[in-house]
């Protein structure tokens, strides 16, 4: 009994801390990556460029084919024995093997394995490029979910301050010192910060269940981030120059990457559709043998009787007679041979080689060549293309990022200020110095002050990872 217990307590305990997990940033990232379908679907991308580079690589090698065939045949034939027409039937069997290799296709085989190993290595820069998005996704779901629970927590914490601030107006306006306006204000102040309170949470919990959505996880209830040890950490990005962060870029993005490799790819689909110009050389090998279970009809000299006289011919002239001896034969009937023996007697063998010269197909080859052509051309613009947007979004992200960080400092600031002007203000208003109305003002401002310092905060770190991110660092390495 003491055992049961001691176990159903040890379960409830594990349960309890597997549904108060709390999902670090990198946790939240690392199961994205591995669960995301959009990742899975890429990875195979990945497998199906494998099997291209298997199939490009088998063209190298020799082809092997063999056959074999059996058959039953039933008809009328003439027996020679009987001289008597009749139905027979017999089996036969057929073998053969066949290999071809291919000497010379105008380097188109070498052409595809080359485009095989450009493709693969195109998919692995498009799933990285999808890794860095789906990061940056999950990372800017998170920082949201920060952000609302630090304001919740700003709602939250200046609620109880002006629940102190009732209890105590209650007292003075009870003592006569302040009148009962003051009371009413604060009152409603307190109406207004509880409902403020109520969206928020209400904020807080849809983006926690967007978060959730996004990482595939079905439990909403139980899901909940960690909501500490996360602030601004300047890996020194903001003090370089624009021009080394493009440069960096233009070196380590996918983006760029992809766009290279497509070009490479068009270059090997020119050559290979050029290819088909060349004439195609192969060289074959065949061997072929063949049985029957039929039986057939020979000749045989009588032994008692092994030689007869027949006429063949007179003399001219005197009339004579020319007479010859031949075997004396009667037909009988023969039976097949032993099995292997057919398969011996009858085999037989070919080889040789086998060239093909392209001469008119009806313009096919030059339509293909000219639209791999315009493809190369196209691929090309787009590279420039892909150069000229990734320096655009650099300069953006690294504006926006410097943009962020005079924000941030910029709220830190105010925030100083108005936490001055809130105390100042408390201070008058507990002396009764100041009404209730320029105190409530005067705390909204302040709140409102966290509210901005949190938003800017966040903001900040979002847009300096992104500038990160185009630096080079990988999105699981990006520190918060």
């Amino acid at each position: 009994m003491k055992k049961s217990i001691i176990i159903a307590l040890l379960l409830c305990g594990v349960l309890g801390n597997a549904q108060n997990k709390k999902w670090t940033l990198l946790e939240c990232v690392n199961h994205a990556l591995e669960n995301n379908i959009s990742v899975k679907q890429s990875e195979l991308d990945i497998e199906v460029a494998d099997v291209e580079m298997l199939t490009a690589k088998g063209n190298f090698l020799p082809s092997l084919s063999a056959g074999a065939g059996v058959s039953k045949n039933t008809g009328l034939s003439f027996n020679p024995l009987t001289n008597n027409a009749q139905t027979t039937t017999f089996v036969s069997a057929s073998g053969n093997i066949n290999v071809g290799y291919t000497l010379f296709d105008g380097l188109r085989n070498v052409r595809s394995l080359q485009r095989a190993k450009i493709s693969k290595l195109a998919s692995q820069y498009r799933l990285d490029k999808m890794k860095d998005d789906i990061s940056l996704f999950v990372a800017n779901g998170y920082l949201q979910v920060l952000l609302n629970k630090a304001n919740l927590e700003v709602l939250k914490s200046q609620n109880e301050v002006t629940q102190q601030q009732i209890v105590r107006t209650n007292q003075l306006v009870d003592a006569g010192s302040l009148p009962r306006g003051d009371l009413l204000e604060i009152q409603a102040t307190d109406a207004s910060e509880k409902q403020s309170i109520v969206n928020a949470e209400n904020a807080m919990q849809i983006s926690l269940i967007s978060l959730a959505q996004l990482l595939l996880i079905k439990d909403y209830e139980n899901f909940d981030i960690e909501d500490e040890g996360y602030d601004v950490v300047d890996e020194g990005i903001t003090s370089k120059d624009v021009s080394e962060i493009v440069n960096q870029a233009k070196e380590s993005r996918s983006e760029i990457k992809i766009a290279e490799h497509n070009v490479e790819l068009a270059k090997k689909d020119l050559q290979i559709a050029r290819g088909a110009n060349y004439p195609t050389l192969s060289a074959f090998f065949g061997y072929d043998t063949r049985y029957s279970n039929a039986t057939s009809f020979g000749q045989q000299i009588d032994p008692n009787n092994p030689t007869i006289t027949q006429q063949i011919g007179t003399v001219e002239g005197t009339g004579q007679s020319v007479v010859g001896v031949f075997p004396n034969t009667f037909p009988v009937e023969v039976g097949a041979d032993d099995f292997m023996d057919q398969l011996s007697d009858n085999d037989g063998i070919g080889y040789g080689l086998s060239l093909n010269v392209p001469i008119f197909n009806g313009f096919a080859t030059k339509g293909n060549i000219k639209r791999n052509k315009i493809n190369l051309e196209r691929t090309k613009f787009q590279l420039e293309q892909a150069e000229l947007d990734l320096e655009s979004t650099v300069y953006q992200a690294y504006v926006d990022a410097k943009g962020s960080l005079k924000s941030f400092e910029a709220a830190t600031r105010a925030l100083e200020s108005q936490q001055l002007a809130y105390d100042y203000a408390k201070e008058r208003y507990d002396v009764g110095l100041t009404n209730a109305f320029d105190f409530s003002q005067s705390k909204l401002r302040f709140d409102n002050a966290k509210i901005e310092l949190n938003r800017a905060k966040y903001d900040y770190i979002f847009k300096l990872k992104v500038l990160e991110l185009y630096f080079g660092i990988p999105a699981t390495e990006l520190k918060f």
